[in-house]
């Protein structure tokens, strides 16, 4: 028998992963699909941050016009849980796209937190930054 953690996994990457794609190439609407319109949500970015819906939703479109042309995105799942009504992950999103008309190949460190909403997870915050330099401890 599947645990919450692996339902809510098997649920919700596949529907996140083609969003996150999408956004690469350009499209902002499977991302704001899957985003709560409720707040809290928030959005710790490695370029630009947030907070409540209607700022959000102008960022993601914002965002997907920066992108074109993603030959590659992944997201490695480090981490992970689900409890009730809340889950998280944790992990990297390797992306190679174009970035304004330049082609770029990057990696992020991405935390998201989830929401149960009539039956349907839904994220409602994000943190991503670019991986340090030298990977020493603080």
């Amino acid at each position: 028998m599947a645990t919450a953690t692996e339902r809510f996994l098997d649920e919700m990457l596949p529907r996140q992963r083609a969003a996150e794609q999408a956004i690469h190439n350009g499209d902002a609407e499977p991302r704001l699909a899957l985003w709560s319109r409720t707040d809290p949500v928030t959005v710790f970015g490695a370029k630009m941050s947030s907070s409540g819906w209607p700022n959000l939703e102008q960022m993601f479109r914002k965002v997907a016009s920066w992108f074109s042309d993603s030959s590659e995105y992944e997201f490695e799942v480090i981490a992970a849980g689900a409890s009730g009504d809340l889950a998280y992950t944790v992990g990297y999103e390797h992306n190679r796209v174009k970035v304004d008309g330049q082609p770029r190949t990057y990696t992020l460190r991405v935390t998201h937190v989830y929401r149960r909403e009539d039956d349907q997870w839904r994220i409602v915050h994000r943190h991503g930054d670019v991986l340090p330099e030298d990977d020493r401890p603080i």
